[in-house]
């Protein structure tokens, strides 16, 4: 699957009503640890079917990263059926993104 840039107009969409858990990379571009785990999260978005992956830039979506409480970048939340299920903050290795979301 495609990275799906995920902003306010199809959050719901794309994360409220999907049937697979979402995997969404809170980023901005001035982050340097965002930089380095940005290609991870791209990776793992064309490899996976199992559940969807969405980039949210916090400068160009503030209203959606406020309305997750983001307040340190890059920060990972995993969404099944429409709710929170886990979250992680910082750079972790592809290995622990993919059972973040699986366990």
């Amino acid at each position: 699957m495609a990275l799906i840039q995920l902003n306010s107009s199809n959050y719901d969409t794309e994360v409220i009503q999907s049937s697979k858990p979402v995997l969404i990379d809170f980023w901005a571009s001035w982050c340097g640890p965002c930089k380095m785990l940005s290609p991870v999260v791209e990776a793992i978005a064309e490899e996976v079917s199992d559940f969807k992956v969405a980039s949210c830039n916090v400068d160009d979506e503030m209203e959606l990263a406020a309305q997750f409480g983001v307040q340190s970048i890059p920060t990972l939340v995993v969404m099944k059926d429409g709710k929170e299920v886990k979250r992680s903050v910082g750079v972790i290795p592809k290995d622990q993104i993919l059972a973040l979301v699986r366990e």
